[in-house]
């Protein structure tokens, strides 16, 4: 099987998850008071970052697995 979504899902995961987090970060306070004061991007950037790792890792660990056969 030479086709495996998970590296470029992780990928998009990952890259859009650290966007997030660096917006977050950066971004002014006051615009989360309609959110109950949390900081939704840093938040969903997060979130979007372990499912990125997470799907990069089991990529890696699926290539590897086929590399062994």
């Amino acid at each position: 099987m030479g086709l495996d979504i998970r590296l470029p899902m992780g990928l998009m995961f990952a890259i859009a998850g650290a966007l997030l987090v660096v917006y977050g970060v950066v971004s002014d306070p006051a615009i989360y008071r309609r959110s109950l004061g949390l900081n939704i991007n840093l938040w969903w950037g997060s979130v979007m970052l372990v499912i990125g790792f997470t799907l990069l890792v089991l990529a890696w660990r699926g290539n590897r697995a086929t590399r062994r056969k």
